[in-house]
């Protein structure tokens, strides 16, 4: 899987990951892949809604050390 941007956005709580990400794939191209590492236990339910009603893939998502990580492909 080539990963075309990534986003920092631990530390942050529910709402900011979800803003954060979408301001990053407002700048990239349909096809592209978002990285986002995030330690907000919620954003696993708010990220997996949000690309659905966006019309973006959720690739995978997986946890390590605490560290949530998510690949989105821009619909």
């Amino acid at each position: 899987m080539t990963v075309d941007k990534i986003l920092d956005a631990k530390g942050l709580a529910c709402p900011m990951p979800i803003v954060k990400t979408k301001k990053a794939m407002n700048d990239l191209e349909s096809g592209q892949v978002l990285e986002i590492y995030t330690t907000d236990k919620g954003t696993k339910n708010d990220l997996t809604a949000w690309a659905k009603s966006g019309g973006h893939d959720l690739l995978k998502h997986e946890e390590e050390n605490d560290v949530l990580k998510f690949w989105i492909k821009k619909g």
